[in-house]
């Protein structure tokens, strides 16, 4: 059960996700009628310019895919458990057309998304939102090992129901979402690593990768993808923030410089806490996510968001560009969630420069005195 609990607040699942591939999308009559307005909003002003964005790039493990040093999250688009899309979180479709739009005006085109995003909602919105704007971005999406899902097979049927759903041939990066299930299907683990390897040689992810695999678990999935099956493995996304370094000093982003794969980093901005937005005594956000903003929290970690307003001003940045920087310069890809224009927008904005090294070291200093987010299950599996 408290692993079940987990993994709904990692991916928003619900008890039906085998009813994923079956859901319909609800009535976007609604919104109909404002789209054409909400496409062509005015831009909100750049705070790094877009050419200098767009020529911000990594390359994924050593598969010489380029992409954007920082991935837009799509967790939120459709998500109604735990952002509230539609309801408690005060957004819906329009602002995330919106947060679409913000992304390709800042240069940006690295989109992470899951099949349980929304329950798949999260991908039809990217599907739609290509086609209504006529462009076209870099996608990474995920497999999810439900414990229904044992075979080398699972992972090749699941990304074609993704395809789709996304109106594509092929994704850029598919992911293995979490480990399988102790007990349940966690013997299934080397068959999923083989199906992703199978995934790339029938063209349909130009790039494989894991997700919330610990150091132990990226060496063996290293030895079954890249040395068994001749697949680069190219990334493993894992959360990591400012409030969260925990694979930083167990090792696991030197074992992946070492492997020649990418980490990608998940929340950032740990689901909000390191944007500077949030005080003791303010309004807090509403739903689940709202237990991590707790007065005695946000208090402790006051200090180190004053040091990054600090460094910020010296940069003409804000708290939450820092914060993904930070990342950035620990040589992670952050994906950072947005749910309107200007936080898509805002998101670029820590592309294009450098933390100096006294910086980073003064806010890693000041990290090990704030309170550590907390961690997922999975990364212990």
């Amino acid at each position: 059960m408290q692993a079940m609990q987990a993994l709904h607040q990692e991916v928003g699942l619900i008890p039906r996700v085998a009813d994923v591939s079956a859901l319909k999308r609800p009535s976007r009559a609604a919104a109909r009628g404002s789209r054409r307005t909400a496409i062509v909003r005015a831009a909100a002003p750049a705070t790094t310019p877009k050419g200098t964005v767009m020529d911000d790039q990594v390359e994924l493990g050593k598969t010489g895919i380029k992409v954007n040093s920082l991935a837009i999250g799509a967790w939120q688009w459709g998500d109604a458990s735990f952002w509230g899309f539609g309801s408690y979180g005060n957004y819906g479709e329009d602002e995330i057309r919106l947060a679409y739009q913000g992304t390709i005006d800042a240069g940006l085109n690295f989109i992470d998304t899951a099949e349980v995003y929304g329950l798949g909602k999260s991908e039809k919105f990217i599907r739609d939102f290509q086609r209504e704007t006529n462009t076209n971005v870099k996608i990474a999406t995920k497999f999810a090992p439900l414990p229904w899902r044992f075979s080398e097979e699972s992972p090749v049927k699941a990304l074609k129901d993704s395809l789709q759903r996304l109106n594509q041939q092929s994704v850029e990066l598919y992911q293995i979402h979490w480990p399988g299930f102790p007990v349940i299907n966690s013997w299934s683990n080397d068959a999923f690593c083989r199906g992703m390897a199978n995934c790339q040689k029938m063209g349909l992810a130009k790039a494989v990768g894991v997700s919330n695999y610990n150091e132990k678990r990226l060496r063996r999935a290293h030895g079954i993808i890249e040395i068994e099956q001749g697949v680069p493995l190219a990334s493993d996304q894992i959360q990591f923030s400012l409030l969260y370094r925990k694979h930083e000093k167990e090792g696991l982003l030197r074992t992946a410089k070492q492997l020649g794969v990418s980490v990608i980093g998940y929340s950032p901005l740990s689901q909000g806490l390191l944007t500077g937005k949030y005080t003791s005594g303010s309004e807090k956000p509403p739903g689940p996510r709202g237990a991590i903003f707790s007065d005695d929290r946000l208090n402790q970690i006051d200090p180190l968001i004053s040091l990054m307003r600090d460094i910020g001003s010296g940069h003409g940045k804000t708290v939450a560009q820092v914060a993904i920087n930070w990342v950035i310069c620990k040589g992670v890809i952050p994906i950072v969630g947005a749910k309107n224009y200007d936080q898509a927008a805002g998101a670029a904005g820590a592309l294009g420069w450098r933390l100096k090294p006294d910086e980073m070291a003064a806010l890693d200093s000041a990290s090990e005195r704030a309170p550590t987010a907390q961690g997922l299950p999975f990364e212990n599996w």
